[in-house]
């Protein structure tokens, strides 16, 4: 975490080096000798990070250094507003200037001062840092150990002791994973259990590993565990002796003082003959499979690989290589959660009915985690059961009690060791994670654009800062430090969160490292100093004492308008993000025009109506979040913002089932902002579009562009632009009336990683362009008005996996032909007034999941081949003639019913006073079929909506 910091502020500093040393007399050879002496400490904080959890001169230290750091990037960066003070023009711009002159001389007095100061600081802490190199240098270890505290991480073999009473919901993964053990090919294959710290995967392998079936059924076996500082000598020779063991033979002669290689081939050699069976035990990276896997030999006797680990990674390159199967670990459900907790609680008798209400209340905190469960059992097992505030204490204080409990310390150690895995890139985003309240769904967009904005991604040559941001975010979840909780119908990711019990560690983490103070109680304690705020609450008590001048973020979560207006009054000035999500604030906030370093803001879903001119000022703003406010209208300063990567300003209006999108009025010179990734939604002008047209295609960097109110006679201009536009991942084009024609079949060259495509208007046919998009996985058609059957370009389409049409054809029969669509798993077909037959020919849509049709009242039947669809998880019908609910309703006259037997989820409505009325069919054992109570649904939640 501190090697992030220092990166961080080397990198400041070699741009105050380039752009602004020659103005800050006396100051330059100070700046330059904290520069050398960071350069030299940075590589040794790797090394300390990993080792502040265990050593209290190491943490200070660390602390110490760390703390430095942000009070030089302060002195830095308030010296660059004293650069950039604007003082008008004119007489009063002189006055301004005499005047500031003055109060320049002292500021940059003061700054040289405190650097100079600075620099007396980081020479005293560098030389505390050689006395460590040397203390390291001479520990067993060596300096380049990454080892942690053995006395708590000894703790973690205790599952492999666990007593049997305690284990609970693992004989169905046990039975199948065994199942794979003794069945399945000759070849050698490697089964990788993955998930969090705590899921239980020791536990579960140990059993599988332990089973006198498996142990009858293989020859040789071995369990090796490994750990940060395990060395590959000592695993191979853990290894050998263990096979050497099992097969009664005697230790070869020298093994101990044999290299690696030449102990790899000794275990080839003796597992070459034999089926083996070779736990790896708490694998953390590709590098210790490396490192093994050639001394384990394909020798076609069904031998077997388990490998348990944090890294989904790992668990994939391992599988693919070798053959294989990927376990991921689940939470316990509910019912195995509580029986578990009782076990541990009350051995075994049932919970004391006062007591339940907190027990539920912390099993939900759990969320199925077998380790914190038996730990915070553990816990509750030495209260008083009839003292309800000695419980009452546990539920309302989780966060204390992790820190001070000795039981809920070793949980806490645990799931730290994923922390302390990271590397330095990675742990201020895990952090950064803290800010969220908890149990509140993070959306992935947001969490990339707020990374990139507080200066957490670092610049890889070919990729633009949000594409590493993705990178670290992919890295994160596959470390299963991060969930995902919603899906694209793509599959991309649209929600994450964090397990609590994780959130309550890092918040932890995030205030002893001054990373973020988050403010939920009145009582809540804030530092000296405070760089990065998120508020849960009004805490205008708090607030009043603690100076916010070196504030870098601020996060408001449920917080009132008069809160808003005390907070923001305060001086601010080096602000860098801005995030007021859901705020109840209905005006632009005067001051913020005065943030110079501001790089993101947001005032999603609030109710502001108008951005001031004078935004022109924040020439850092990378990010300006507009979506679901008022906003219509940006005035033309906005040109000036040349780091603009995010410009978001539309939203949506709900009329009857459908989405009316609202943009923003089109700036004739858009193409100034030369950085944008994202513009959406300008709306065109129809005295201007041709000029507007011309201005999209310089925009070279957009990923996403959303165009509304397009006419006839603006789409060869707008085809010409979006040939310029190669990086373009996402378009989305409406037209000004639904029956105005999109003359679209002039793009001759389209970019080809065009992933999402959504067009919205009158098609005289289908531009020939899009069957050649061979990256194309969304397409959404409306009100296209075809006399030509679609399908017959689209059905080729290699990577299309969501189809979504909507008054696209005008023809009677829509036809699914054999081979078409050969990834396609979501089809949704709206608003078809002549169709009256649909047929699915038999190896069509093989993958097909979902299937929406609605609003076609003319088709009176079931999609015949429909029973083709052997992969089809939901059938929905909504606003359909009666005839067709019949079948649903499994009419006894009516065979076609028996085509949609397979299909688990079966549901029917009608669009009903601004919702959905939607029953779902629920089969009996016989395959009966009866109506589910119906219940209203709002639009959004039911069928296709048209985003």
């Amino acid at each position: 975490m501190a090697e992030s910091v220092v990166t961080h502020l080397l990198t400041k500093l070699a741009q105050f080096f380039e752009n602004e040393a020659q103005h800050l007399t006396g100051g330059q050879e100070e700046a330059l000798s904290v520069r050398e002496e960071l350069e030299l400490v940075r590589a040794f904080l790797r090394v300390a990070d990993s080792l502040e959890e265990s050593d209290d001169e190491v943490r200070v230290w660390v602390k110490q250094l760390r703390n430095m750091a942000y009070e030089m990037e302060d002195a830095l960066d308030e010296f660059s507003l004293i650069l950039r003070h604007d003082h008008g023009f004119g007489f009063t711009g002189l006055i301004s200037r005499m005047s500031c002159c003055i109060r320049n001389l002292k500021a940059r007095y003061r700054v040289t001062s405190e650097i100079k100061r600075i620099n007396s600081r980081v020479k005293n802490i560098c030389e505390g840092h050689r006395r460590l190199c040397y203390k390291f240098s001479n520990a067993p270890q060596g300096l380049t150990s990454t080892s942690t505290d053995n006395t708590w991480q000894d703790h973690r073999g205790n599952a492999l002791l666990l007593d049997k009473t305690y284990l609970v919901g693992i004989e169905q993964p046990k039975n199948e994973l065994i199942g794979r053990l003794l069945q399945g090919a000759l070849r050698r294959e490697v089964i990788s259990v993955v998930g969090m710290g705590g899921l239980g995967k020791t536990t579960l392998v140990k059993q599988v590993y332990e089973d006198p079936a498996v142990k009858k059924h293989f020859a040789v076996y071995a369990w090796i565990t490994l750990s940060r500082s395990s060395k590959i000598e000592e695993l191979l020779k853990d290894m050998l002796d263990q096979i050497m063991r099992v097969i009664r033979k005697p230790v070869l002669p020298g093994a101990d003082t044999r290299n690696s290689h030449w102990l790899k081939m000794a275990i080839k050699d003796q597992l070459q003959r034999r089926r083996y069976l070779i736990v790896l035990n708490n694998a953390w990276h590709i590098s210790e499979w490396d490192a093994v896997k050639h001394a384990l030999p394909n020798n076609g006797h069904r031998s077997r690989v388990i490998i348990t680990t944090r890294n989904a990674d790992l668990a994939f390159t391992t599988c693919k290589e070798f053959n294989g199967l990927v376990k991921n670990m689940e939470p316990l459900d509910p019912e195995h959660s509580w029986k578990l907790l009782c076990r541990k609680t009350f051995q075994g008798n049932s919970c004391p009915s006062h007591l339940e209400e907190i027990c539920k209340y912390i099993l939900r905190k759990c969320e199925g985690l077998p380790l914190a469960i038996m730990v915070i059992s553990g816990v509750l097992a030495t209260k008083d059961k009839q003292r309800i505030d000695e419980w009452d204490v546990v539920r309302h204080s989780l966060r204390p009690e992790i820190d001070g409990n000795d039981r809920l310390k070793n949980l806490k150690k645990v799931l730290l060791l994923s922390f302390s895995d990271l590397p330095y890139y990675l742990k201020s985003c895990f952090l950064h994670l803290s800010v969220f309240p908890a149990g509140q769904l993070i959306e992935h967009r947001r969490l990339i654009r707020l990374w990139v904005a507080e200066g957490f991604v670092e610049r890889k040559e070919g990729k633009t800062l949000e594409e590493v941001a993705m990178d670290y975010f992919s890295e994160l979840l596959n470390r299963s430090l991060i969930q995902v909780a919603e899906t694209t119908t793509d599959g991309r990711v649209k929600l994450c969160r964090i397990h609590d019990f994780q959130r309550e560690i890092i918040t932890s983490k995030s205030r002893d490292q001054s990373f973020a103070t988050i403010a939920k109680e009145q009582t809540d304690m804030w530092p000296d100093k405070v760089r990065r705020l998120s508020l849960h609450n009004s805490l205008q008590s708090a607030q009043r004492n603690r100076s916010l001048s070196y504030l870098r973020s601020l996060y408001m979560f449920g917080v009132d308008r008069a809160f808003i207006d005390i907070v923001l009054g305060c001086d601010i000035k080096l602000l860098n993000v801005l995030d007021l999500q859901a705020t109840p604030l209905s005006r632009f906030p005067v001051q913020v025009v005065d943030w110079y370093y501001l790089r993101y803001l947001s005032f999603r879903y609030t109710e502001v109506k108008t951005i001031p001119t004078s935004i022109g000022r924040l020439h850092n703003l990378e990010t300006l979040d507009l979506k679901h406010t008022n906003v219509t209208q940006l005035p033309v300063e906005i040109l000036k913002l040349q780091k603009l990567r995010h410009l978001l300003v539309y939203r949506y209006e709900n009329i009857s089932y459908l989405y009316k999108k609202y943009g923003f009025k089109a700036l004739a010179d858009i193409g100034a902002l030369q950085s944008l990734q994202k513009l959406c939604y300008i709306e065109l002008d129809d005295e201007r579009n041709v000029i507007i047209m011309g201005e999209i295609g310089k925009l070279t960097q957009l990923r996403r562009l959303g165009i509304l109110k397009l006419r006839k006679e603006d789409g060869r201009a707008l085809c010409s632009s979006i040939t310029k536009l190669t990086n373009l991942h996402a378009i989305s084009v409406a037209s000004v009336e639904d029956d105005e024609i999109m003359d679209l079949q002039h793009l001759i060259s389209p970019p080809q990683l065009l992933q999402r495509i959504y067009l919205k208007g009158r098609l005289e046919k289908l531009p020939n362009w899009l069957a050649t998009l061979h990256s194309l996985v969304k397409l959404h058609l409306r009100w296209s008005w075809l006399k030509d059957d679609p399908l017959v370009s689209l059905q080729s389409l290699p990577n299309l996996v969501h189809l979504e049409l909507l008054q696209v054809y005008e023809g009677k029969t829509l036809c699914f032909k054999a081979k078409g669509f050969r990834k396609l798993r979501i089809l949704g077909l709206d608003n078809f007034d002549e169709l009256r037959s649909v047929e699915v020919e038999e190896g069509a849509m093989p993958c097909l999941e979902k299937l929406i049709i609605q609003h076609c009242k003319l088709l009176e039947k079931l999609p015949s081949g429909i029973e083709y669809l052997t992969k089809l998880k939901v059938l929905e019908f909504f606003d359909m003639p009666d005839e067709l609910v019949k079948i649903l309703m499994r009419d006894e006259q009516c065979e076609d019913y028996q085509k949609v037997a397979h299909v688990p989820e079966v549901y029917y409505g009608y669009w009903r006073d601004g919702g959905w009325d939607v029953q779902s069919i629920e089969r009996s054992s016989e395959g009966d079929a009866s109506p589910h109570q119906g219940t209203s649904m709002r639009s959004s939640e039911f069928p296709p909506c048209w985003k």
